[in-house]
């Protein structure tokens, strides 16, 4: 199925798709990067750029421009290119648009031969991450979306600020929807491995002032308040996609939240959200199922129907 080549596609070479390929010449994760995009110039030029990096840094990543033609050969492809919201829409809004650029990208690449592993980070990523499983025919564990992994990662962010450690040492997971009916876990938050919901029951005039639901709406709106400011989100979610290919090529088996088709776990079906996964060679290794409590189980049915109702929208369901 897989190859040991540590060739990755990266679909999109405009802000998210070349900060995910610029992580990836950094942290030095693969060996060949080929960029694509519709305006093939644009490829060229960006892969010229990411070439001249290559005496600055510790290992030689080759970098190229392609075609979906040419991903045949890939172990994995990153799909960045997308629709994106206007001021005023949700990610959801842009879901007709999204479906058609999803056809017009898989279909090709499919025809090409791949047979990796697809990260998704194109917008509605569940509901995209829905429609490449659809429209490639792979497995459901070899397509993967980013998810929640940016949401949960500006959660760590935020509580490593409120109580001034590094947010390496927090743990926990924002679930559901990438978007507005995403929630936090608080009953799997620790930090430095004790619950959180344990700390602010000993420390309560200590923390008094730290309001959970305002942490959690802070989570949600974090990407549309640096989109409303500069009007994208490049590093953050190019980072995510790094580690998860990182993950993916080297096996190493970490647990992320990522966008994941479901079919039994949490009780859902013919869905696709964000919960925490285990990545390694193959993909999606395993779904954690975590005890959620009663509250936290409603607020990951609602999501999950929210997402549900939009993917009878499409026309690929």
């Amino acid at each position: 199925m897989l190859g040991k080549s540590g060739k990755v596609a990266v679909i999109g070479a405009g802000l998210v798709g070349s900060s995910c390929a610029y992580s990836m010449i950094n942290q030095s994760i693969c060996r060949e990067i080929m960029m694509v995009d519709r305006t093939y110039d644009r490829a060229v030029a960006q892969a010229l750029d990411f070439s001249h990096c290559m005496d600055f840094t510790h290992n030689r990543t080759k970098v190229y421009a392609g075609t979906y033609a040419d991903c045949g050969s890939m172990d994995v492809i990153i799909l960045t290119a997308g629709a994106n919201p206007k001021p005023g829409q949700t990610r959801l809004d842009v879901l007709e648009e999204a479906e058609s650029i999803a056809k017009d990208i898989v279909i090709p690449i499919m025809n090409s031969g791949f047979n990796g592993i697809f990260v998704v980070a194109a917008n509605p990523v569940d509901i995209v991450t829905y429609m490449v499983w659809k429209l490639s025919g792979l497995p459901r564990e070899r397509v993967i979306g980013t998810g929640t992994s940016i949401d949960s990662s500006r959660l760590k962010t935020l509580l490593s600020e409120v109580f001034s450690i590094d947010p390496r040492s927090v743990h926990g997971y924002a679930l559901g929807e990438h978007g507005e009916s995403q929630f936090v876990a608080w009953s799997h938050v620790t930090i430095g491995g004790k619950p959180i919901l344990h700390i602010l029951e000993q420390h309560k005039e200590r923390f008094k002032h730290l309001d959970l639901e305002d942490i959690a709406k802070k989570t949600k709106d974090a990407g549309w308040e640096i989109f409303t400011r500069k009007g994208s989100t490049q590093f953050g979610i190019g980072n995510a996609l790094a580690h998860i290919t990182r993950s993916i090529l080297n096996d190493e088996h970490k647990i992320i939240a990522v966008s994941a088709i479901l079919e039994g776990e949490y009780g859902q079906h013919n869905v696709c959200a964000g919960v925490p996964a285990i990545i390694g060679e193959g993909g999606i290794q395993e779904i954690i199922e975590l005890n959620l409590d009663g509250a936290e189980y409603d607020k990951f049915n609602r999501s999950c129907e929210i997402l549900s109702g939009n993917i009878n929208r499409l026309t690929i369901a």
